[in-house]
């Protein structure tokens, strides 16, 4: 059995070459290789077919019946061999691909979310985009685990971002919703003194309960028994518009309107969480990557 050469592209490269220009010598110049070098891979590539490609005489090279075949599928070969590089290098280059954001209803109100997506969109307008509500504590796990790329969430209830690419995005500020005709309504400001005789609202997601209740209202145990936790932005709104209580709220979740409610400023409460954009410091995908970069830093 003869020994068999396995063809590689620059096998095809140099047949296409040489049939394009019809002689060795100019194919050799242009492929910037020994006339010898291309003669001898030519040999190996008519070695492999198992016949001969091209017919030569003193003054031209011509294709045999067997490389008028090959020309057309090698030509084809080499296009998308390129079009597999190209597409490697844009994704690469974070051009291509997707992101997958998981984010906190927060990151919306204060516009933070959408003028990162509204930047990165311009600057990468080929990159799919898509967007998950998500707790603080299930978009830490998504991160870790590969099923998100990017998170937006409070500083609340994270626990261990060890590994974890942080940026510390903007402030969130703390105001008090309440029903228009609840007693603090009238108040320009309310204090977290006047707080203490009413019940309070505050948003919380399973696991995260105390150490958001830590955070955002760091009294003694014996006073939270008229705290209630709530699973959703929008429970917590209505049940402050329903006199239930008073919620603390982020700030920007004054630009939510619901019949009965009102919001007034917080005063005497500890600086409300950072939030924070989370990503992977060994981040493998380059539209990821690309959108990391892309987060501008206060």
């Amino acid at each position: 059995m003869s020994e068999r050469w396995p063809v590689e592209l620059r096998h095809l490269r140099y047949f296409v070459a040489v049939a394009d220009e019809r002689h060795f010598g100019r194919a050799s110049a242009l492929l910037h290789v020994t006339q010898s070098t291309l003669s001898a891979q030519v040999q190996d590539l008519e070695r492999e077919v198992g016949g001969r490609l091209f017919t030569r005489t003193s003054r031209r090279v011509e294709l045999t019946e067997a490389g008028e075949l090959l020309l057309p599928e090698a030509r084809r070969a080499l296009a998308q061999a390129g079009r597999a590089l190209q597409v490697a290098r844009q994704s690469v280059r974070g051009e291509t691909g997707a992101v997958r954001i998981g984010f906190s209803g927060v990151a919306v109100l204060q516009g933070v979310l959408s003028d990162d997506l509204r930047d990165f969109h311009r600057a990468h307008p080929r990159v799919g985009l898509t967007l998950t509500e998500l707790p603080p504590a299930a978009q830490i796990q998504g991160v870790r685990d590969g099923s998100l790329d990017i998170g937006y969430c409070p500083d609340l209830g994270l626990g261990d971002t060890d590994g974890l690419h942080v940026t510390r995005r903007a402030l969130t500020p703390l105001s008090v919703a309440l029903r228009s005709d609840h007693a603090l309504a009238s108040a320009t400001a309310v204090t977290t003194a006047s707080l203490a005789a009413h019940d309070l609202i505050i948003f919380a997601s399973r696991e995260e309960d105390e150490t958001i209740l830590s955070r955002l209202w760091p009294a003694p145990e014996e006073d939270r028994s008229r705290v209630r936790l709530v699973g959703s932005t929008l429970g917590v709104l209505a049940l402050a518009s329903a006199g239930a209580g008073v919620a603390l709220v982020p700030t920007a979740t004054e630009r939510i309107t619901l019949p009965g409610l009102t919001y007034r400023p917080l005063h005497g409460a500890p600086p409300g969480p950072d939030l924070l954009v989370l990503g992977r410091h060994d981040e493998t995908s380059g539209a990821a990557r690309a959108y990391l970069s892309n987060i501008p830093t206060p």
